[in-house]
């Protein structure tokens, strides 16, 4: 890979890399070499007991209505921060009817969920899964005061609440509650994976990547197939915020996953459209342009995050490549869904398609394999306190 790709895929210009990783509260940040400082909410400031306490309520089932999940139920550690399932399911059973989206580096996104543009920052999402009713996810809707009664009947949670917030008389508040699990998910950083070693700026590794996965990476910044357009920077992601950047970089993009005939219920188009459930960013802007148009997430520890797209409809990483983006969009030959992505009146100019041979696929996937970084994976700084949620099996074993 060239000096300007390698440029691209680390982040941009060089004054976003000397960023130092302590904020203004005074809290220290992990980054891997390279990293920018993350942008915290002024509001909201970083601080130990509060990462702490996060973490403690991240895997707490008390912190669901009915004590049957927690965050971690549809964030697990062994798989980048997801839940293998083609869509999440809720601790009362409710389906959501999108994916679980892996919460590696969701710091540095610009926007936070799959398509809504209101969702700006870390305790946003916290409140939206606490209070969701449609699907439920943790339950907390008209239950407030309940649940946070709950929390205050365990004297380690007051003594946990009083250190994260002791400028606060009562500090037991369901807006404490998500700045606490936004800080805990701020730590959720992944740099250090083989590529981020193989390209390390202070010491690099040249026995990192592979012969496969370097040649794959080559393929992956070419403009024969596209790939870091939609997935390039330091997050392999483009709608990213940090303390560097000037203003958001917010993206969404239609990558010809449906192409539905029309006319449907609710849907003025005639082609182009999207199951009814998970229409984009069209939902929220009701311009027939942003039928089908997602936030690209990021490929960091992509090879433990299956299934993929927003309804976890694509098993494998290898169909990902072959049978969607190489076409230029996904064929659905038959049933409610049927259509030829790849004729979407709404796809991103960006998915052309593309030829590759049996060695460049497996080329392209050892590439991404290196994006996986088992330091984070394996962090027991991220792992269930009580200890009673498996690490991945390899955790034994990681550098």
């Amino acid at each position: 890979m060239g000096a300007s790709l390698a440029l691209a895929a680390c982040g941009g210009d060089d004054g976003d890399l000397a960023l130092p990783a302590v904020t203004p509260s005074g809290y220290t940040f992990d980054l891997p070499s390279g990293f920018p400082l993350p942008r915290i909410p002024a509001d909201n400031p970083m601080s130990t007991a509060k990462v702490d306490l996060g973490r403690t309520l991240f895997y707490d089932k008390r912190t669901s209505v009915n004590e049957g999940g927690s965050c971690a139920s549809c964030h697990e550690q062994r798989r980048a921060f997801t839940d293998g399932r083609s869509t999440a399911i809720g601790p009362t059973g409710d389906v959501h009817p999108r994916a679980a989206m892996s919460l590696t580096n969701v710091v540095y996104n610009a926007r936070q969920n799959w398509f809504n543009p209101n969702i700006e920052d870390l305790r946003q999402q916290a409140l939206g899964v606490m209070l969701n009713e449609n699907t439920i996810e943790l339950g907390w809707a008209g239950r407030e005061q309940m649940m946070l009664d709950r929390l205050r009947a365990d004297p380690a949670y007051v003594d946990a609440f009083a250190a994260a917030f002791p400028d606060e008389t009562d500090p037991f508040t369901l807006d404490n509650v998500a700045k606490a699990y936004a800080a805990f998910v701020a730590t959720l950083i992944s740099g250090r994976s083989a590529y981020d070693r193989y390209y390390d700026p202070q010491a690099p590794d040249p026995g990192a990547m592979n012969a496969a996965a370097r040649r794959g990476e080559a393929l992956f910044f070419s403009e024969r197939l596209e790939c870091f357009h939609c997935h390039g920077g330091f997050n392999f992601a483009q709608s990213v915020n940090h303390a560097g950047t000037p203003l958001d970089g917010i993206e969404y993009r239609n990558n010809g996953l449906y192409n539905i005939a029309g006319p449907a219920p609710g849907l003025p188009l005639t082609a182009g459209n999207y199951p009814a459930d998970n229409q984009g960013l069209y939902e929220f802007t009701q311009v027939p342009s942003d039928m089908g148009r997602f936030r690209a997430p990021t490929l960091r520890n992509i090879a433990l995050t299956a299934p993929y797209m927003h309804d976890g409809s694509i098993p494998t990483l290898r169909q990902v490549l072959t049978e969607h983006y190489a076409r230029g969009g996904r064929l659905i030959a038959s049933g409610a869904r049927a259509g030829d992505g790849a004729q979407n009146p709404h796809k991103d100019a960006l998915m052309v398609g593309f030829s590759l041979n049996a060695q460049e696929v497996d080329d392209v996937l050892a590439f991404l394999d290196s994006l996986t970084d088992w330091a984070f994976v394996c962090d027991p700084r991220f792992s269930d306190p009580s200890g009673s949620i498996p690490m991945h099996e390899r955790c034994a074993t990681a550098p």
